[in-house]
């Protein structure tokens, strides 16, 4: 099974900035799919961001010309780098790995991070 270990979260003011990291270990084939998704108090878990294996992003609106994913394949780690950050963006990240392959012959599985807080508060 994969392991994820998060790191980077904490505690920002509004406008500031904070660069979450995931990285990914134990035995992997192949991952298609790294991603980031939050969930705040009394909220459903919502995505943020994925990108591919070929670098291929998406975004949530609410994040979008304020959040970069981007991703070391060589390395297996995601990382989220949050600008402009605001009260709304409080909430708990988890890192996520999709189409992820332990041996060339396994089938396609998922696995979550523990999750990393992120609070954004003056």
């Amino acid at each position: 099974q994969v392991q994820l270990v998060e790191s980077g979260g904490g505690l920002v003011q509004p406008g500031g900035s904070l660069t979450l990291s995931c990285a990914a270990s134990g035995s992997i084939f192949s991952i298609n799919v790294m991603g980031w998704y939050r969930q705040a108090p009394g909220k459903q878990r919502e995505l943020v961001a994925t990108i591919t294996s070929g670098h291929s992003t998406n975004y949530a609106e609410s994040v979008k010309g304020r959040f970069t994913i981007s991703r070391d394949n060589a390395k297996n780690t995601v990382y989220l780098q949050m600008n402009s950050l605001k009260p709304e963006d409080t909430a708990v990240y988890y890192c996520n790995v999709d189409d992820y392959k332990r041996y060339s012959w396994s089938w396609p599985s998922s696995a979550w991070g523990q999750g990393t807080q992120v609070t954004v508060s003056s």
